[in-house]
């Protein structure tokens, strides 16, 4: 018969639960507004799905498999192993994601005019997945022989039949996790998205105050401040990534250098939900810090939760996007209505000026337009 659980095993699967739906959920729901919205379409919410697709599989099959090994489950060797790198490649295709769309926003200020010309959809495809190709070798290299097994033959900690506790510490070595995995493949992208993210707003700070220094508030004005608010929230989601693993990557460091210290229980079960529940704050962060996605999010819940027909709002933003932005001296002074003053009863109305309707036809916005195209 087995155990009962404990208070703090119970309290543990039952944030985990929580954290495995929400994860679901809006991860889901991130995926389904790229979908719907043709404006997210774009190659940074490309390598954004990518991210959200990882975070789906740890709510929906790394959180269940991580509960059952709390339980103290036995298994075969492998089996345990198999389930500890399937952690290691989703937390390593993160990493390759983060670190893709850091370059992207790097090459999108950097390159503004040539951007569309460089970063091709086709490009943008290869690296997603490379990002998943990379992950898969990082991730299952302890299944080619970089393991725990040989540790546990020598000290008689394992059966003939290979059958152990399965747990990840008992599988996994910690110079894989901390030399290799740690110092080789997470610490270094997390430094060089840190370089690229402080370039960027260099550069956008930059190209900011030179504006401000001309005078007057111009189109490149807006594409860097479109720029700033997305850098920013990519940063944060960059910052949130590192607050949530690093904890657990210093508890391993600790293991391999100190081997004699012991590590309370609580605080590895508190690393282990930061390191998930990473997985269900990126949604929330784009929901909160990115209109196009908090635009998307009130959609899919008006449409597909409360059953409400949204087709007409579409419709009605659809047009609003199309519409030229006035311009600000235009809006000032508009062109004065036909009236019947203005009809002489000696000769035909008065000729009234077009008011332009097309961007092309706005002399200010024409020479900025591929600015205006590369904005997300």
């Amino acid at each position: 018969m087995p155990e009962p659980f404990s208070p703090a095993q119970l309290l543990y699967i039952g944030m985990e639960v929580a954290i495995a739906v929400t994860s679901v959920v809006g991860n889901v729901m991130v995926v389904w507004a790229v979908k719907i919205n043709r404006s997210l379409r774009d190659t940074t919410f490309c390598f954004i799905v990518s991210l959200a697709l990882a975070d789906i599989a740890v709510g929906a099959l790394v959180i269940p498999l991580a509960i059952t090994i709390s339980i103290g489950l036995q298994t075969h060797f492998y089996s345990c192993l198999l389930v500890a790198c399937t952690v290691l490649v989703l937390t390593q295709s993160s990493i390759l994601a983060l670190l893709a769309i850091a370059v992207d926003r790097y090459l999108r200020v950097k390159i503004p005019t040539s951007y569309r010309r460089v970063v091709t959809p086709r490009r943008a495809g290869l690296a997603v997945v490379l990002c998943w190709t990379v992950a898969f070798i990082v991730g299952l290299t302890p299944m080619l022989g970089w393991n725990n097994l040989s540790g546990l033959r020598e000290n008689g900690s394992i059966s003939p039949d290979l059958v152990i506790t399965c747990q990840f510490e008992n599988v996994i070595s910690m110079d894989y996790m901390v030399y290799f995995n740690f110092f080789g493949w997470v610490l270094p992208p997390l430094l060089l998205m840190l370089v690229i993210y402080a370039e960027i707003f260099y550069m956008i700070h930059k190209h900011l105050n030179k504006k401000k220094g001309a005078g007057g508030h111009s189109d490149p004005h807006k594409y860097y401040d479109k720029e700033l608010n997305l850098a920013k929230s990519l940063a944060l989601v960059l910052f949130l990534f590192a607050v949530s693993w690093l904890p657990l990557h210093i508890l391993n460091c600790i293991t391999l250098f100190c081997p004699h210290c012991q590590t309370p229980m609580f605080l590895l079960y508190i690393a282990i939900l930061l390191t998930h529940g990473n997985s269900a704050v990126n949604p929330i962060v784009y929901a909160f810090r990115i209109k196009k996605f908090r635009t998307a999010f009130q959609k899919i819940w008006e449409q597909y939760f409360c059953c409400k027909d949204v087709s007409a709002l579409e419709m009605q933003a659809s047009e609003r996007k199309e519409m030229p932005e006035p311009d600000p001296r235009q809006a000032a002074a508009p062109p004065p209505p036909l009236l019947l003053k203005d009809m002489p009863n000696n000769g035909p109305p008065k000729p009234q000026s077009p008011t332009p309707r097309h961007p092309l036809e706005l002399g200010p916005k024409q020479a900025l337009s591929i600015l205006e195209q590369n904005s997300v």
